[in-house]
């Protein structure tokens, strides 16, 4: 009887190993989509800079895995298989898609607080993404700015910096996953590289960890606003602090002129604008609402916060979509009686 051919695989298995386990996984279909969903959706969301496109990128991968399954070959991992077929997809989606910038990467000059502000619902904008949603080794590659940044690159860089980067794959499998040669894959992580320097992004700019005195910083920050506390929220504020908020096309730097924003166009009082603590891209995120005539309040916008290296923060991004708060899990209203700061005044009467 003849014997059985065996090669090596890129996971380092033979052929037959791993024909047998990629038959084993592909078998339960169902159990492969839970499996790899959240890190799906990362990687869709890195691609995409929306969570809704991510969400149907996601559900295209797995179309197209699951009609191609009875082709699979083995000739690397599942996972490898399916990474190379939801980068192809998101490419296909970009080729009619603009970038999704934030209002600071608009190239504009910084707005003054008296600015009038200018809305925008025609820019597609950068979206937070929720951290259950997503599964990653690396909290920084989900970061507001490293995504942000990467709205920046031509759709091919992208792809070849995630691949490279962040799923730490090897020039041959990132060119056998794009159909092009390593050169070109070289080549286009050199320009990626430069790009995002140009932008002065660094793993410096988007790395913090929460640590204790962080975490006091942030109670501190949701009383300031509870309180309307506008000189400290600036004590909170790096004095180079941007804030940004789309779908306004306004954005402040310098924490003076975002406590004179605020004390000027934010509409809330004391004892007006509780937040609620959640968590977008790896980073602190409050709910932020507003309390309205009847007496409760509802949902007002979501910032995420960029830490700075000390307790402060130096980057604010205040999304005014309310469609965000149930995607956070954060709920539609607030009873009027609602204190979030024990001893703080519980009204503005």
């Amino acid at each position: 009887m003849g014997s059985t051919a065996v090669t090596e695989t890129d996971a380092g298995t033979t052929t037959t190993q791993a024909d047998q386990r990629a038959g084993d996984e592909l078998a339960d279909f169902d159990a492969l989509t839970g499996r790899y969903q959240r890190e799906l959706m990362a990687h869709c969301y890195r691609m995409s800079g929306s969570v809704h496109e991510a969400e149907d990128l996601v559900q295209e991968t797995f179309l197209r895995a699951w009609k191609a399954s009875a082709s699979f070959q083995g000739r690397s991992s599942v996972r490898t298989w399916l990474y190379k077929i939801a980068t192809n997809v998101c490419l296909t989606n970009l080729e009619s898609k603009p970038r999704r910038p934030l209002p600071t990467g608009l190239g504009t000059a910084d707005s003054a607080p008296a600015d009038e502000l200018l809305e925008d619902h025609e820019v597609p904008w950068l979206e937070p993404i929720p951290d259950a949603a997503v599964e990653v080794a690396e909290r920084d590659t989900i970061r507001l700015a490293f995504v942000a940044a990467l709205q920046h690159l031509p759709a091919r860089q992208r792809a070849v910096l995630i691949l490279r980067d962040v799923l730490r794959w090897s020039a041959a499998e990132t060119a056998t996953a794009l159909d092009t040669t390593t050169a070109a894959v070289n080549s286009a992580l050199q320009r990626a590289h430069a790009h995002l320097a140009e932008r002065g992004l660094t793993p410096d700019t988007v790395r913090t960890d929460l640590e204790p005195a962080k975490q006091q910083m942030l109670d501190a920050y949701l009383e300031a606003f509870w309180r309307k506390d506008i000189d400290r929220i600036v004590q909170l504020l790096t004095y180079d602090a941007t804030w940004d908020m789309p779908p306004f096309l306004n954005h402040y730097r310098g924490a003076p002129a975002i406590g004179e924003l605020i004390d000027s166009k934010c509409p809330g009082g004391v004892a007006d604008m509780p937040m609620l603590p959640t968590t977008a891209n790896g980073q602190p995120a409050f709910g932020l609402y507003m309390r309205q005539p009847e007496g409760h309040f509802e949902p007002f916008h979501l910032q995420v916060l960029q830490m700075a290296s000390g307790d402060k923060v130096e980057h604010v991004t205040a999304f005014f979509d309310r469609r965000l708060f149930a995607r956070f899990g954060l709920p539609d209203r607030l009873p009027a009686d609602y204190v979030p700061v024990p001893g703080a005044p519980p009204t503005t009467g």
